[in-house]
């Protein structure tokens, strides 16, 4: 986890959010303050359900084969 001060984080903040995207936590300090904001990785998005249609197709399928 990198620390790094508000000037800092202006002067690089492209850089920190490709540290960020890659993985890398960084947090945000501030003289006054102490810790002011944290970078981190968004979550990966999730795969999606399939549509109802498709998912009644797909249970057509399934009773269709014989032995399953």
């Amino acid at each position: 986890m990198k620390h790094v001060g508000i000037k800092q984080a202006r002067q690089e903040l492209p850089d920190l959010i490709d540290r960020a995207e890659a993985g890398e936590e960084i947090v945000i300090n501030s003289p006054r303050q102490g810790r002011v904001a944290k970078l981190v990785p968004a979550p990966k998005p999730v795969k999606s359900l399939p549509s109802l249609t498709q998912f009644r197709q797909g249970i057509g399928r399934a009773r269709a084969q014989p032995g399953r």
